[in-house]
């Protein structure tokens, strides 16, 4: 995912703020001639250093867990594929990014659970799966001018329909810095790299032919293919239909409401902190549907 909210550097402290709040007591959990370390001493300084960080992902992954259901099965395959495919250098990967296997799963299946809300209600038809196994063959190289509406885009179409460099033009007229060096060149690629407006229309259009204005997030592109070829990798190779929907509709998934989703959960869950130091734990993911709910 894109955006997730899950902070890597504090996976592990998730795990043992939550061992050392429901233990709580005076238990030593070191000892030493130096003196001892008790679970409340040690919960006392995880709260100070990490306490709403890690109380608000512990939350979050109540609340998401209350509404969305993700097979723990499924991560443990994700893992031991992970943990093959790495090797030796699984460990070290473990050990740089602040986890032990423990914390990572943790982290593998909270951002399953994120997932599965950013992706509930969005619908990747059969159809929208043939049309991407069928391009997923074929690799375009294509060139754009990209800017930001529809009346310079319509300028940058007719300068180009009669005759203008195309490196020269992008150079004049992108809002892409790259454009810059690159005159608007963006090599080959895929079904899976570009923002689906972008996608459809280059698949579509002819070789040498100069598309009309494409809008997407970013704004409006001018587009020209240049060559098609077979794919020297096929994304969609050797996968099921069920992973090329999971990636379709992650792909579709409109991520900048991952947070409204979240915060629209937490507020209808009710929660209430009890422990006056971690108050304003969750203050961050509230956002604007708490004020619509005022």
């Amino acid at each position: 995912m894109k955006k997730s909210i899950m902070a890597a550097t504090i996976a592990a402290s998730v795990l043992a703020l939550s061992a050392c709040s429901n233990n709580g007591g005076e238990e030593a959990i070191v000892t030493s001639k130096a003196g001892d370390i008790t679970q409340q001493e040690f919960y006392n300084e995880m709260k100070d250093s990490v306490g709403d960080q890690a109380l608000s992902l512990m939350v979050i992954q109540k609340v998401l867990e209350d509404k969305y259901d993700v097979d723990k099965k499924e991560i443990d395959k994700e893992f031991d594929k992970s943990k093959e495919e790495m090797g030796d250098s699984f460990d070290a990967f473990l050990a740089q990014n602040g986890y032990n296997e423990e914390s990572y799963k943790n982290m593998m299946y909270l951002n399953k659970l994120q997932q599965a809300a950013l992706t509930d209600g969005v619908k990747v038809s059969d159809e929208e799966i043939d049309t991407y196994i069928d391009r997923a063959k074929t690799e375009i190289h294509a060139q754009h001018v990209l800017v930001d509406d529809e009346k310079t885009a319509q300028e940058v179409k007719k300068k180009l329909e009669d005759g203008a460099d195309f490196a020269e033009v992008a150079k004049e007229y992108s809002t892409e810095e790259a454009a810059q060096q690159t005159g608007g060149d963006l090599g080959w690629f895929g079904p899976d790299k570009m923002v689906q407006e972008f996608t459809d229309a280059a698949y579509t259009l002819e070789p040498k032919k100069i598309s009309d204005p494409v809008k997407s997030d970013f704004g409006y592109h001018i587009i020209q293919v240049l060559e098609k070829r077979d794919a020297e990798e096929n994304p969609a190779e050797g996968k099921e239909r069920d992973e090329i929907k999971e990636e379709l509709t992650m792909k579709k998934a409109d991520q900048d409401k991952l947070m409204d989703k979240i915060s629209q959960l937490l507020i209808d869950a009710d929660i209430k902190i009890k422990d006056d130091g971690l108050k304003g734990a969750l203050d961050q993911f509230y956002g604007p549907a708490k004020d619509a709910k005022k």
